[in-house]
């Protein structure tokens, strides 16, 4: 059985190494640039088809990596290198060389880079191979890589040291790059469609926009509260009142609430605003624009998501709330009266507050009884009212709102609807939102005097829409966790844990408060 090396003395024989390099002239963090020819994907590219055995010394290619490989023999040496692109077989000969190069290969570790110049062959046994002529050795890694198996098996430390995770599972990098990817197209279809990117205030006087709990901080010079924003819906909406018709933000947003497998504290959404249009109108778009994106990214509309199958081919289902409840929850709420629905909760064991109203049980028992089961993107459609204080109601019940939700594999994927545009409503709407945070509900909506202010100048019939980026990539790349498509998602402060194989202390300065 082989001992395992403790990571000082490997970390100690490296920086060894680092001395043995200088004192032969070379030294790695002093180089500041490198020029190659080609990525890896282009050489392999460009040159596959060669024959085995075939040796292109007629042209010269230059290109740069991380070593992933050492396989020495005698007097020559075979290494994997590594780009963004791709990885590669580099070969060292000692013919080749000078005595002196030669003998600085036996100072590299995996994990260092180093820039090669060199030759296209291929090897006997058909790999594409660059035959070296000279090298660079561009930077040493002091700390070895972990291995596969223990990145894979470790997720704390995965998601606590992404750059290394992005190193052994290849993975972690295509589901990045499948977002970068998702969020390029949403903006290029946006665009197409006419609408406009703007920007808008992180740091807000009052967090508005959804029902949430902000991040608060204070501006020294200005003596005031300010709080990263919770949604970029009212300042949007200001837009729109502004004459802009077309806009959509795609930017972080920040709720100080629970970290779970779909929250995280810090998160991407995009909203657009669209003016003359109404919810309607929004769920054509949401359904077209959505399932192309899907189309394109996957080749197909059915996707697999945690061993199920989702069709997005349109048009997609349309059900009310309450038909929802009835079709996915088994139980009939339709126009069922607060005290039996208050009935119907105490039997299922769903908690419900004494003072709360018919609508505020509909939610709740669609959330409890009905959403996990709706699979294939369904829009769920009008709302009791009490369930968002910015959305139009609907001209023949008053005690509905023209909104609605897109499920996915049992969860929220989209909020959207028509906009509140009449200013006493809204007035109103703010002043019942009030009265429920001073019952204690933290995550009532501010009152927003200015937002009032906006509205009273007049703004067109408009309907918006906000969409989670990291869900969406999470189904796109049947990822469980959005910790899988955040590059860096909030954690608990370090513990005494093992990070790839590494002692982290969790010791504090007593002397600070």
């Amino acid at each position: 059985m082989t001992k395992e090396i403790p990571l000082k003395d490997i970390m100690e024989k490296r920086k060894k190494a680092l001395e043995e390099l200088e004192k032969l002239g070379i030294h790695p963090f002093k180089t500041t640039r490198y020029d190659r020819t080609h990525n890896i994907a282009q050489i392999q590219m460009r040159f596959s088809k060669i024959q085995p055995g075939e040796k292109l010394e007629y042209e010269t290619v230059k290109i740069a990596g991380r070593i992933r490989s050492i396989r020495s023999h005698g007097k020559t040496t075979f290494m994997d290198l590594e780009d963004f692109s791709g990885r590669i077989q580099i070969f060292f000969a000692f013919d080749t060389l000078t005595e002196k190069k030669y003998k600085v290969i036996k100072y590299l570790d995996t994990g260092d880079f180093i820039g090669v110049e060199g030759f296209i062959f291929k090897t006997q046994k058909g790999e594409l191979s660059i035959w070296v002529k000279s090298f660079d050795v561009l930077a040493k890694a002091l700390r070895p890589l972990p291995s596969e198996w223990f990145g894979l098996k470790d997720v704390e430390a995965r998601y606590r040291q992404r750059y290394v995770d992005l190193l052994i599972n290849p993975k972690v990098k295509e589901i990045f790059i499948t977002r970068t990817r998702v969020i390029d197209l949403l903006r290029e279809k946006l665009k197409a469609l006419g609408f406009i990117e703007v920007e808008t205030p992180v740091l807000q006087p009052i967090a508005g926009g959804a029902n949430a709990r902000p991040f608060i901080t204070y501006h020294n010079a200005l003596g005031i509260n300010l709080y990263l924003r919770i949604a970029t819906e009212l300042y949007l909406k200001r837009l729109i009142v502004g004459g802009f018709e077309k806009v959509f933000e795609i930017g972080p947003d920040f709720r100080n609430e629970g970290v779970d497998t779909r929250h995280n504290p810090e998160f991407t959404m995009m909203e657009f605003y669209w003016a003359y249009a109404d919810y309607n109108d929004n769920m054509k778009l949401t359904e077209e624009l959505y399932s192309s994106i899907v189309k394109e990214i996957k080749g197909s509309y059915k996707i697999h998501y945690q061993g199920k199958e989702i069709d997005f081919t349109p048009p997609w289902k349309r059900i009310t709330m309450e038909e929802a409840i009835k079709e996915f929850g088994g139980v009939d709420v339709i126009g069922k009266s607060e005290d039996y629905l208050k009935k119907i909760a105490k039997v299922k064991n769903i908690e419900i507050k004494e003072d709360a109203t018919r609508g505020e049980i509909i939610g709740i028992l669609f959330e409890e009884l009905a959403e996990s089961k709706i699979i294939n993107p369904t829009f769920v459609i009008d709302h009791p009212v009490e369930l968002c204080p910015l959305a139009k109601r609907k001209k023949n019940d008053s005690k509905i709102i023209e909104r609605f939700e897109v499920i996915v594999a049992g969860k929220e994927l989209i909020n959207a609807y028509s906009e509140i545009n009449d200013p006493i409503d809204q007035k109103k709407r703010f002043e019942e939102q009030v009265m429920k945070r001073a019952k204690g509900d933290e995550e009532a909506h501010p009152f927003d005097k200015d937002f009032v202010r906006a509205l009273e100048y007049g703004m067109p019939p408009t309907t918006g829409h906000g969409v989670g980026i990291d869900r969406l990539v999470m189904l796109l790349t049947d990822s469980p966790s959005i910790r899988e498509v955040i590059l860096f998602p909030t954690l608990r402060p370090e513990q005494e844990i093992i990070l790839f194989g590494d002692k982290i202390s969790d010791k504090k300065d007593e002397g600070k408060k």
